[in-house]
């Protein structure tokens, strides 16, 4: 099924059905994946706030939510290692089932989380199951796609993520922001991660295990090699790359969440400034109609804050699909320069200009070329990661590098949530946009990561 084809072939040509069905489940799973972690995103100005007392600073609620951060980053690494190094040992197939149900399950029980901890805990414990998931998922496409196809495929499988991200943007703007639903409409959001449970029934009814990973286990076993080992990431002459990998995920992951995720804020930034020049209810105005006004003020911000995470994601989306046909031109390193310093160019061009400009034009102009480089290089980690080991090794190291780089980039969440703490809680107090702007410097250590790791285009 992964033989060579025909080097006149276009990549889409000569799939097979069971080639599509992987890569279809793999992204299905992906999807879901990623809806399980933008959730808390699109809801967190909602959910930490209604489980702290009235009052509460919002310093301290930004605070909480990038401790959650940090713990969903955590529990990614941690998943993304053991699950790896278990879809190497027991099949790709096997686990991909059981890391749907992980972050399912455990996403369905967030919604009856009653306090910060417990909110906390539960991010932690979805991660495990979405950085295994993708893990097992990455190597999956990689394993049964021909080189022809597999830059190409592996993109598409991580491009499919936006989806995840437009789930939770839907979910954002029509439960979370409903005001019909009222203080438990988050936990709503959060509710619905239950049904990608219902994917695992298709995996254990249509997918089998790749021929490849059958033949690398038979091949280890009468070679008395192990499948699966972590350790042997760090023998010769692995161990460079492994570094290398770690590092670049690193950089990708930390801008992500110290990046990426505040696009949504400059349409929400330019509602907050509209909102505040307004003209003050006057005093003799009752209590219902202060109500509505309130709650009519926070349906508007919330819409703005959707509309600039969907146009942030739809830049990212394309980003992210055009990575494969990138890489192929520049090959895998010229492909993560140019992602990475986009990036940062663009980054300072979006926080220090857009931002305060007040132009909704320019912001739907910007906002999905921001996405686009900020978020595009992920693809290239579905891409790379793979084939930069063997078979036998493949998930777990692929692992390895994304879901530690998640471990390793969540220090760096946690000095932005300092970084962002009151002054009077011992914070710097800066705002999005200085925050987003300092943290783009990591895009510059991207490009010169990428310098240093080897070339696998072909």
């Amino acid at each position: 099924m992964s033989e060579p084809s025909p080097s006149n072939l276009r990549w889409y040509q000569g799939v097979s059905r069971y080639q599509w069905l992987v890569l279809s489940v793999c992204s299905l799973g992906w999807i879901f994946d990623i809806f399980e972690g933008q959730i808390f995103v699109a809801s967190m100005r909602e959910a930490m706030p209604s489980l702290l007392p009235d009052g509460a600073q919002q310093g301290h609620i930004d605070y909480l939510n990038k401790i959650a951060m940090a713990s969903f980053l955590v529990g990614g690494a941690l998943g993304g290692v053991l699950f790896g190094a278990l879809a190497d040992r027991i099949g790709r197939a096997r686990t991909l089932a059981i890391t749907i149900l992980v972050y399912s399950f455990f996403t369905f029980i967030t919604a009856f989380a009653q306090a910060p901890w417990q909110l906390i805990g539960l991010r932690f414990v979805v991660a495990l199951g979405t950085g295994g998931e993708w893990a097992v998922g990455a190597a999956f496409v990689a394993e049964v796609f021909s080189q022809r196809s597999r830059s190409w495929m592996s993109s598409i499988f991580h491009g499919s993520s936006v989806l995840g991200t437009f789930l939770a943007v839907l979910a954002g703007a029509y439960i979370i922001g409903n005001p019909a639903l009222g203080e438990t409409a988050w936990r709503w959001g959060f509710a619905l991660g239950a049904l990608p449970a219902l994917l695992v029934l298709w995996i254990r009814w249509k997918v089998r295990e790749p021929e490849k990973w059958v033949e690398a286990r038979e091949s280890a076993a009468a070679g008395h090699q192990r499948t699966g080992s972590v350790l042997e990431l760090f023998s010769r002459p692995l161990w460079r790359i492994t570094v290398l990998g770690v590092a670049l995920a690193t950089t990708g992951i930390a801008t992500f969440w110290g990046v990426h995720i505040f696009g949504k804020s400059v349409i929400l930034h330019f509602e907050q400034v509209r909102q505040a020049a307004e003209p003050a209810l006057p005093a003799e105005t009752s209590g219902d109609d202060a109500d509505r006004w309130e709650q009519q003020r926070k349906q508007r911000q919330k819409k703005a804050e959707m509309t600039g995470m969907f146009l942030n994601t739809l830049g990212g989306g394309i980003g992210l699909l055009c990575f494969g046909a990138i890489s192929n031109r520049l090959g895998r390193r010229g492909a993560f320069l140019l992602y990475y310093l986009g990036g940062f160019a663009v980054t300072l061009l979006t926080f220090q200009f857009v931002y305060h400009s007040g132009s909704i034009t320019l912001a739907w102009i910007a906002l999905p070329v921001f996405g686009f480089f900020t978020l595009g290089m992920h693809a290239g980690y579905a891409v790379y990661f793979p084939e930069l080991y063997p078979t036998r090794l493949r998930s777990v190291g692929a692992g390895f590098c994304f879901n530690v780089g998640r471990f390793t980039a969540a220090p760096i969440l946690i000095l932005t949530a300092f970084l962002q703490k009151p002054l009077d809680a011992g914070g710097l107090a800066w705002t999005n946009e200085l925050l987003a702007s300092w943290m783009s410097l990591l895009f510059l250590l991207g490009a010169a990561i990428a310098l240093l790791a080897p070339e696998t285009k072909g």
